[in-house]
């Protein structure tokens, strides 16, 4: 299914960025299905729900469909939606590969096509800090969340070091050790330059986070919320925290409650 995008040249940017890197982010993707993280992942989304609940999903940005499968596999109904089209047929071809019924939808996460209050939980993985306007985008996941909801969204603070001298220094000493412990380093084989300058033009990318989002969930309408500012710590393996020491992962649990 295909859902009307608002194109815009930073739009097309992002897309075709990600486009080039589908495949060889859906192979690191399928590492973590087949890894110990699996189970991680499983108890960071699912650790609040009753057992023998079904939900009905959303999977923002969905990429290669790590969320929507692993939830697909925990028995929920899952829904998928990306702009990339790269991305979204790696993502099919995985749910094939696990045998998971999924409804893959191409479509802008600032502006769902689905009516008001159809999901139980909105998740979300590495995406908010690619969008154009992220505050449309999570009012949009607001309003399409049912009351009681929840809204799990794990980010960070993606090329801030281009804006902040300290984030700057903490990204050399990255590149540094990663060197030093013989890890592969995980910009290298990317396309470091155009990545640079997207995100150059993006607004989270220079803004210090997770306290914008916590505000902004607030203002939107959510009334509950949990913040785990290092959960990096507890799902990345010895590589990535050397690759991203300086860049914690941080988790927003919140909550859309039944009362106005």
């Amino acid at each position: 299914m295909t859902n009307k995008i608002n194109n815009s040249p930073l739009l097309n940017d992002v897309t075709r960025y990600w486009n080039i890197r589908a495949e060889s982010y859906s192979e690191s993707n399928q590492q973590e299905l087949l890894s110990e993280k699996q189970q991680k992942w499983r108890h960071l989304l699912l650790g609040h729900v009753k057992e023998g609940e079904t939900l009905k999903v959303l999977d923002i940005g969905t990429g290669p469909g790590f969320f929507a499968i692993l939830l697909a596999l925990s028995g929920h109904d899952v829904t998928a939606i990306d702009a990339t089209e790269g991305m979204l047929q790696e993502a099919k071809q995985n749910a094939q590969t696990h045998q998971v019924n999924i409804q893959f939808i191409r479509g802008d996460v600032h502006q769902l096509p689905f009516a008001n209050e159809q999901f139980d939980l909105v998740v979300s993985r590495n995406v908010t800090w690619n969008l154009k306007a992220p505050q449309v985008a999570y009012s949009e996941w607001f309003r399409v969340l049912k009351p009681g909801g929840s809204l799990i969204n794990f980010d960070a603070n993606w090329y801030l070091h281009l804006f902040d001298e300290a984030y700057w220094q903490g990204f050399v000493v990255d590149r540094a050790r990663s060197i030093e412990e013989q890890v592969e380093d995980h910009y290298v084989n990317t396309d470091t330059k155009e990545m640079e300058r997207i995100a150059r033009q993006l607004p989270l990318s220079q803004i210090k986070r997770p306290q914008w989002d916590i505000n902004t969930l607030l203002e939107i309408g959510f009334n509950r919320y949990m913040i785990d500012t290092r959960i990096g710590d507890f799902v990345w393996n010895e590589e990535e925290k050397i690759n991203y020491g300086s860049t914690p992962m941080f988790m927003i649990h919140a909550q859309k409650t039944t009362y106005k």
